[in-house]
């Protein structure tokens, strides 16, 4: 666990160092748009009330599916939630692709950057490309380091440790059912480890792309642009914290370290609104740098939850056991996949 912790903490932490040119003072490109609109006394109510509206909604998203417990129509073993992870996934995959893929290609090919190099490379593509494969080393290779520091012995939930001793019956003999019994330990552990770093890896890239988010928002003064945001905010931030809940709820985490996610993923929006709004004035969105670092960022986070949503949760679901044994559950998944994408996508028109 610390050795894929480290990994995640380094690349935050350059994600992070990277992010802070940012916030540097530096010549503004274009003025906004509808100078009608800007307005810092109607926009500052306006963020407060972003602030606390996203934060609630955040919460309740993030926290709903780590209390389906009590309630066995949505234990993970369930149909019903196999179906719920799958709109999830849908979600994530089109924020992925409908909201940050995008805003960067916007913001790289602004007439406010340089004509050589950035409007002669398709640098969006070529930087979430490169975020997919990095994201693909990261989740293999902190899987292998989790997998080989844990093989002396995983801890499983209560549930895989009562499978554990059903299998290892006297009918089977005693050598026997500590054979079948490891086979269960090596499968059960492997998949849970395989949850753990699905669920690490994936909170990363959402806490990355929701501090752009509430950077942008804070620092902006458009209140026109602000009523329609709070309200697409508060639904994206809402089911977005669902497949995130889900996939925590799977790794099996202690009640603290579970506590833990769910709150930085709902803080995350509302500290980026907040640094925005102490940023305004030194913070310009259509300056060359600060376009340039967002595009690169929403870039790097559009490849991480496109790579998340289609390999660790839609392929890894729809290749398993559950959903190819039963075509009529595969059928009503894909459906569920096509409405939370296509809401996520209809979102796009206002955020």
């Amino acid at each position: 666990m610390t050795s894929k912790a480290s990994i995640l903490l380094v690349l935050f932490l350059l994600v992070s160092n990277f992010s802070v040119q940012v916030l540097s003072v530096v010549q503004e490109c274009g003025a906004e748009d509808d100078a009608g609109c800007i307005d810092k006394k109607k926009a500052l109510p306006l963020k407060i009330i972003a602030i606390v509206s996203i934060l609630v909604t955040s919460m309740i998203g993030v926290c709903l599916p780590l209390c389906t417990r009590s309630i066995p129509a949505l234990q993970p073993d369930r149909s019903l939630f196999v179906i719920v992870k799958a709109f999830a996934a849908g979600i994530i995959l089109a924020t992925g692709f409908m909201h940050v893929l995008p805003d960067s290609f916007d913001m790289l090919s602004s007439t406010c950057l340089k004509d050589n190099p950035w409007h002669k490379f398709p640098f969006t593509g070529f930087v979430a490309m490169l975020s997919a494969i990095l994201t693909l080393m990261i989740d293999s290779l902190a899987t292998s380091v989790y997998s080989q520091k844990n093989k002396s012995g995983v801890v499983l939930p209560a549930e895989s440790r009562d499978q554990e001793m059903a299998v290892a019956e006297p009918d089977h003999g005693h050598f026997h059912g500590h054979h079948h019994g490891g086979k269960l330990v090596d499968a059960e552990g492997s998949q849970l480890l395989r949850y753990r770093v699905i669920a690490m890896v994936l909170e990363l890239g959402i806490i990355v792309h929701s501090i752009v988010i509430g950077l942008s928002l804070g620092a902006s003064n458009n209140a026109c642009t602000i009523k329609g945001l709070v309200a697409a905010l508060c639904f994206h931030q809402m089911f977005e914290g669902m497949g995130l809940g889900g996939c925590i709820l799977q790794a099996e985490y202690s009640f603290v370290k579970k506590t833990a996610m769910a709150f930085f993923f709902a803080v995350t929006t509302p500290f980026g609104i907040a640094l925005g709004m102490g940023l305004s004035s030194t913070y310009k969105e259509n300056s060359p740098r600060s376009l340039i670092t967002v595009g690169l960022l929403n870039a790097s986070s559009s490849g991480l939850l496109i790579y998340m949503a289609l390999v660790d949760l839609l392929a890894a679901d729809f290749m398993g056991a559950k959903l190819q044994g039963s075509i009529k559950l595969q059928i009503k998944s894909y459906a569920a996949v096509m409405l939370g994408a296509g809401g996520m996508s209809l979102m796009a028109k206002w955020a």
